[in-house]
């Protein structure tokens, strides 16, 4: 049954509509893991010398065990936000004679041989092999790299685990955080120390071989109630269960006051605030409104001028680069009935436009208590707003015609990488490095007040140029508007 599934899957994978389109990006994403595979192998062979010279008068394998709950903090807080439990469609499979648990044995087995638990062996295989080399008992060894690899595994299951518990809720990543940082702040302030209570577990395991039946224990556990949670959720009807909300109507009648632009920005608005997707647009305003808070009050950041426009973009403009970036995708789902529609294309992105402008100027006008630290801040703050309505807006409105990827808005918001592509990652280029380059040029070669002014003016310019600038842009949608539908149409 096992080799039936992976047939099915390897299948799956050249068949699949985007395999060609994100051939690239496996490549890339290859060459990535070699990387993190060189940079592992490196820390297992030099871990040991390089802790006997830094700490001669202490034994390496003790400093290795007394880090090691640094490592599962960490561990757990990425994998959270990076992996995801290996799907497969399960949903043909559940109308023929296949037992549901040989289904679930199987996804949670692939997961088990995730890169994400293969590369910690890089590190722990030759730090092992240098212990045994240096006189170390063999058993004891072998039974403490078991040990680290059987609390890979754990880490493994336990994501699942938090994960599935958390996914239907808004800001899913908050529990995970608070969780792990709190554990971080007991052990930093000696309140209790982690750190002590895991190493010496480790230091038991390695001197009492038996001991290890307690980390095989607390697996088996994970296993079992992954094994569960998977399997109740194995039904054909398990994604038409009908959820009662109460529901909230907005009053959305001052957006009138925008023309015939109204009823587009309506139905954006709505969007943004009933959909999970959308719903992180609005949390991130709040994050990006306080971002300078990370920067101003300490004093290094005082004289770094030339960084502060780069703060004032990104604080101004946060909800301009997270929304904007998906334009048009956030309509995807409904995108061949908006085309077939009596409307004018120029409309439907001025109501965009409009959207990430107003945006903009309430991120500017909330952020003016910045002026606490310095009239400079506000300053760059300024030519950073200007510059972002100008310049920006437009932008990221015509690297929106380059868009091609679906986005289903029901899925969780928290780090969700579907509808990201090459256009997200290259349109940071004029968005953010840009200005900042700009401003920093002119910074060191005139002075502040002078790379101000020039964002300023290319700001003002990008208004006053607004309608010829959209006209291109429209036309550019209009040219792309078929192969947007076609590339929409695709579910892989």
């Amino acid at each position: 049954m096992i080799k039936r599934f992976l047939s099915l899957e390897w299948k799956a994978f050249f068949r699949s509509a985007s395999f060609g389109k994100s051939l690239g990006i496996k490549i890339f994403m290859g060459f990535l893991s070699l990387y993190f595979i060189a940079m592992f192998l490196g820390m297992g062979v030099l871990l040991f010398p390089g802790l006997k010279k830094v700490y001669p008068d202490q034994d390496p394998l003790l400093i290795v065990n007394s880090f090691l709950f640094f490592w599962i903090i960490a561990d757990l807080v990425l994998r959270f936000f990076f992996q995801k439990l290996p799907v497969m469609s399960v949903k043909p499979l559940l109308t023929l004679p296949v037992k549901r648990s040989k289904v679930v044995n199987y996804v949670l087995g692939k997961s088990a041989v995730s890169f994400f638990n293969f590369l910690p062996l890089f590190a722990i295989i030759p730090f092992g092999i240098t212990l045994i080399t240096k006189d170390y008992p063999v058993t004891n060894v072998l039974v403490w790299m078991l040990a680290l690899i059987i609390v890979v595994l754990i880490i493994n299951f336990l994501n699942f685990i938090i994960e599935s518990f958390s996914a239907e809720k808004e800001l899913s990543f908050l529990p995970i955080i608070l969780v792990a940082g709190g554990l971080y702040a007991l052990n930093h302030f000696d309140i209790i120390s982690f750190n002590n209570i895991i190493g010496s577990a480790f230091n038991a395991i390695y001197h009492s071989p038996f001991l290890i039946v307690v980390p095989l224990l607390i697996l088996v556990v994970c296993y079992i109630i992954n094994f569960k949670l998977l399997r109740q959720k194995l039904f054909l009807d398990s994604g038409l269960k009908t959820i009662i909300k109460e529901v909230n109507t907005s009053n959305l009648e001052w957006t009138k006051n925008f023309g015939d632009i109204a009823p587009f920005m309506q139905l954006d608005l709505k969007l943004i605030w009933r959909n999970k997707r959308t719903k992180s647009s609005v949390w991130m305003v709040a994050i990006g409104l306080l971002y300078g808070l990370f920067f101003y009050p300490q004093p290094i950041y005082q004289n770094l001028e030339w960084f502060f426009v780069f703060i004032g973009v990104f604080s101004t403009g946060i909800f301009l680069i997270n929304f904007g970036q998906f334009i048009p995708a956030w309509d995807s789902g409904y995108y061949k009935l908006l085309m077939s529609q009596n409307i004018k294309y120029e409309q439907y992105l001025k109501s965009k436009f409009t959207l990430m402008a107003v945006s903009v100027l309430i991120l500017f006008v909330l952020g003016i208590p910045y002026v606490f630290f310095g009239w400079k801040i506000l300053l760059a703050h300024f030519a950073a707003a200007v510059y972002n309505i100008g310049v920006n807006t437009h932008v990221i409105l015509l690297g929106g015609s380059f868009n091609r990827k679906k986005i289903d808005l029901s899925k969780k918001a928290a780090f969700n990488y579907q509808g990201t592509g090459a256009v997200q990652w290259l349109i940071g280029i004029p968005l953010l490095l840009l200005p900042m380059g700009l401003f920093a040029a002119f910074h060191f070669l005139i002075g502040f007040e002078i790379a101000c002014l020039v964002l300023v003016i290319l700001g003002v310019v990008g208004i006053v140029f607004h309608q010829k600038l959209m006209k291109t842009i429209t036309q550019k949608y209009l040219d792309s508007k078929y192969k947007m539908i076609d590339a929409f149409n695709q579910n892989n």
